[in-house]
């Protein structure tokens, strides 16, 4: 929908292919569906779910057998960003580097984005 004609909306580093097919083989499912919706001290927070059908509305992202769906209402927040796997002593975890994101809290899980311009 808000995409770029030939180019990826999202694009996965190999960590993160090989993490969401193992994920997608360990419980059946059609891929990952990635979205945001309010909360979080900075005013946002990134969603990740299983799903088991592509809604005909979500952008779908196919890299290497790894399949990620973005949510029609996400779509625009999420464009550019590249989705990793980090694995660390204490913990391991996706990591949206998203350069609309303008703000971000000390954890991690919130995030604030550019306003949008106004009419």
């Amino acid at each position: 929908m808000f995409g770029i004609p030939g180019k990826a909306a999202v694009t996965l580093t190999p960590s993160a292919t090989r993490q969401i097919t193992r994920l997608m083989a360990q419980q059946a499912s059609q891929g990952l569906r990635i979205g945001v919706k309010k909360g979080g001290c900075a005013g946002m927070e990134y969603t990740m779910e299983y799903v088991s059908s592509v809604n005909p509305l979500d952008e779908v992202v196919e890299q290497d057998g790894a399949r990620v769906m973005i949510a029609p209402m996400a779509q625009m927040f999420l464009i550019g960003t590249e989705i990793d796997y980090e694995t660390g002593l204490v913990e391991s975890g996706f990591r949206f580097r998203n350069p609309n994101v303008v703000e971000a809290c000390g954890c991690g899980e919130s995030i604030k984005f550019r306003d949008a311009p106004a009419a």
